[in-house]
């Protein structure tokens, strides 16, 4: 795939004021939210779940691309057609997840590595040919007392840049994943004096292994408090903190900043982002948009409960969401006719 070929994936996944669905749960974790709403924790029902997801009407609308798991590119709807023709039908464009989880650090207690290099180069050729277009990697920086080392951040961004470079060798757009998680009882100074440095680190190896910018996403966490903190800043504050951290370290070649939701209620993301892009957005060189997971399927899943007979008031919830979050993506979310929000 050529270069130009990349720049134009890229710069469709945040056209058009859409933004990304992960869909990209482990088997684990999928079973750990069904657990907690009594739904069978089956391969069947994960199929179930995605079908659901990947057949929602008009979620190409405010929808542009879809993070899958290696079972779920596999899968089929019942009537037989693959989840990747389904999603591409609906002008939704299929990507996939491709590191193998943050395994602990040798000689660094409570830090992890980003696993899966190795054959990656073999994996990347095959789902593209399974039809893949964009991939993702995400790496853990966790704060705490003396935490994260510098070690931490520069192994993690070392594996982020190699990962993209292999991507795009493949012809696959990387999604660049560096999340500093958002528990413990850090401060918002903190989280973004980290948030910095990270970025700052990921930058630098992306350089040094050549990746082409222009046809890359950045997926970071927003700059919060840590969740047990006493002090839990304002929307309009969390904004103006994140925004002004990738200012400081994201290159205005590159194309866009696809959010993380990191455990944020749904209302919650969605009004920071709209903050950002009320407050920042046309002033900016890089489209700010969403990549979320919890914060669009939470309350679908909520409404489904497994039971097939809610399959529609589910996804009409599923829609909702991504639509709460293309409207924060103008500026335009009204947090006031969707939920209460704090802050």
């Amino acid at each position: 795939m050529t270069a130009q070929a990349l720049i134009d994936t890229a710069r469709a996944l945040v056209a058009g004021d859409k933004g990304l669905l992960a869909m990209d749960e482990s088997n684990a974790t999928c079973h750990k939210r069904f657990a907690k709403l009594g739904i069978p924790q089956t391969e069947d029902a994960r199929r179930d779940w995605r079908e659901l997801i990947v057949t929602a009407p008009n979620l190409g609308a405010s929808i542009s691309g879809a993070i899958l798991f290696d079972e779920t590119i596999r899968q089929r709807t019942k009537s037989g057609a693959s989840f990747v023709s389904v999603l591409s039908g609906a002008g939704i464009i299929p990507g996939i997840k491709v590191d193998t989880g943050a395994k602990p650090l040798a000689g660094h207690p409570g830090e992890t590595v980003t696993e899966g290099l190795d054959g990656l180069r073999e994996r990347l050729a095959e789902y593209a040919g399974m039809g893949a277009r964009f991939a993702k990697w995400r790496g853990v920086i966790t704060p705490g007392t003396g935490l994260p080392s510098r070690a931490c951040i520069e192994v993690n961004a070392h594996a982020l840049a190699r990962y993209a470079a292999l991507c795009q060798e493949a012809g696959l757009v990387p999604i660049v994943e560096p999340e500093v998680l958002m528990e413990g009882g850090h401060s918002l100074a903190r989280c973004a004096e980290i948030t910095e440095e990270t970025l700052h680190a990921v930058f630098a190896q992306l350089r040094r292994q050549g990746v082409l910018l222009e046809g890359m996403l950045l997926k970071p966490n927003m700059v919060l408090p840590g969740q047990d903190s006493p002090k839990q800043e304002s929307v309009e504050e969390v904004a103006d903190a994140t925004v002004s951290c990738l200012r400081r370290t994201v290159p205005a070649a590159v194309p866009g900043i696809a959010f993380l939701s990191g455990g944020q209620s749904a209302q919650l993301a969605s009004a920071r982002l709209n903050a950002m892009n009320a407050r920042a957005g046309s002033r900016l060189p890089w489209a700010l948009a969403f990549s979320y997971s919890r914060a669009v399927q939470q309350p679908a899943l909520d409404a489904w409960k497994g039971d097939a007979a809610n399959v529609a008031v589910a996804q009409q919830a599923l829609v909702h969401r991504a639509r709460c979050n293309q409207a924060a993506r103008r500026g335009a979310y009204d947090a006031r006719a969707d939920a209460p929000v704090p802050g």
